[in-house]
């Protein structure tokens, strides 16, 4: 497969990706605030759903893709300041990820302990990887 396909595929698991990152912890605020028995499962549906069928897929395409663009060319991507600073980065956003998976299971089990102003900010953090791994790619400071 020639590399803007993949670059191409990279890119939308990305943006699919950061999309479920954005959407799923704004639905831990919301099922937070739930006090009704309907809505606290409706969020644990939406939840599940987001995780499984958009926010994992494209986490594990996101790295495929890129895994396999970087094995293009080894030698010049694993010798750029910028783009070992970008792995540190995608690999803390795999921790972020997993913490999702984390704090849904709580709610899926009923036991969170966190009001829906934690989750507020804890919906800012996915902005600012993003906005850190995007400079990193097109400015490439290092």
């Amino acid at each position: 497969m020639p590399a803007e396909w993949i670059e191409a595929l990279h890119i939308i698991s990305v943006v699919c990706w950061f999309a479920a990152l954005f959407y799923l912890p704004r639905l831990f605020v919301y099922h937070a605030m739930a006090e009704d028995q309907i809505s606290i499962e409706r969020f644990k549906i939406m939840e599940r759903k987001l995780s499984r069928g958009i926010a994992t897929p494209a986490m594990l395409a996101a790295l495929t893709f890129g895994i396999w663009l970087a094995s293009l060319a080894p030698d010049y991507y694993l010798h750029q300041g910028w783009f070992l600073a970008k792995v540190t980065l995608v690999t803390l956003l795999v921790i972020y990820h997993h913490a999702c998976l984390y704090l849904l299971r709580q709610f899926r089990n009923d036991r969170n302990t966190r009001s829906h102003v934690f989750y507020r900010w804890f919906n800012e953090i996915p902005v600012l990887f993003l906005i850190a791994i995007v400079i990193l790619v097109v400015v490439r400071p290092f």
